[in-house]
């Protein structure tokens, strides 16, 4: 799908571009396949140059993620009625086009910004900073940025935010973390969405999605909520909260130590290069 990162290559297509196939050498001569280790640490200095920008504001940013119509968007609607108003938030939102998720949390008076990715299938941090340049961070307690839904890429892209939500959707199966460990391997937290499904489509078992999680050796808390009929929200408001007064305590102890994670560790943003490299 996308330049950045490599998933237009695929094993069906890749022996044209290995030494000897037909789009191995560009028309200059040079080679056409590069490994994208380059291009992952510029993605990184970017990421660890939002992240100071967002610690100096004393903000948290939040990256949510997950496959198409699994309810991030819906997610951050109720958030946004349930949240207290003291805490201001700001919405990055991610899609390839249209400006219609942003419309829907725009309709409840929060600021939120679009970011049209195109043909790439995940945000970076170069997209991210640019967003920024339309934020007034000291406006702001909590930046959620929406990813692209996509449960592969975008685990690989340090952002330069803090926490990693993920959402696993009831209609989409228990057995999703089995299915894309890298991605649920970064999670913060793992919200089970669309919980109000449960009884309905009674297939889907959460405590067996939590022993996938702990198979790959997850140790991210897990929710189950539904935006619709707000079960589970108030526990997921808690957890909010939680993590807003744990950035500031943080950033408060560690003023000039910018770039730093919540735990009082220095950030890392663990990619799993082998996958996303040709």
């Amino acid at each position: 799908m996308c330049d950045t990162c490599g998933c237009n290559i695929t094993h069906g297509n890749e022996g044209l571009i290995r030494p000897g196939g037909k789009l191995h050498k560009t028309e200059s001569g040079k080679e056409a396949v590069t490994v994208l280790h380059s291009l992952l640490h510029e993605n990184d200095h970017t990421a660890k140059h939002n992240r100071d920008h967002f610690d100096q504001h004393n903000v948290l940013a939040i990256n949510l993620m997950s496959s198409p119509g699994a309810g991030k968007t819906a997610l951050l609607e109720a958030t946004i009625q349930l949240l207290d108003e003291d805490i201001k938030i700001a919405v990055i939102e991610g899609d390839l086009e249209t400006e219609n998720d942003a419309e829907r949390i725009r309709k409840h008076g929060v600021k939120a910004i679009q970011i049209a990715t195109g043909s790439a299938c995940h945000l970076d941090a170069h997209m991210i900073h640019q967003a920024l340049h339309n934020l007034d961070l000291s406006e702001f307690d909590i930046v959620f940025i929406e990813n692209v839904g996509n449960l592969v890429c975008p685990a690989s892209f340090d952002l330069g935010h803090h926490l990693n939500v993920i959402l696993l959707s009831v209609p989409e199966g228990d057995d999703k973390p089995a299915k894309y460990p890298v991605m649920f391997r970064t999670s913060d937290l793992v919200l089970i969405s669309k919980s109000d499904l449960l009884p309905i489509l009674d297939d889907f078992k959460p405590e067996r999605a939590k022993g996938y999680l702990r198979d790959i050796a997850s140790t991210a808390p897990v929710m189950e909520l539904s935006s619709k009929d707000k079960s589970g929200m108030p526990q997921w408001i808690d957890w909010i909260n939680q993590q807003v007064e744990i950035r500031r305590t943080y950033v408060e102890q560690h003023p000039v130590a910018a770039g730093h994670g919540h735990d009082g560790h220095e950030h890392h943003h663990h990619h799993e290069h082998e996958e996303i490299k040709v």
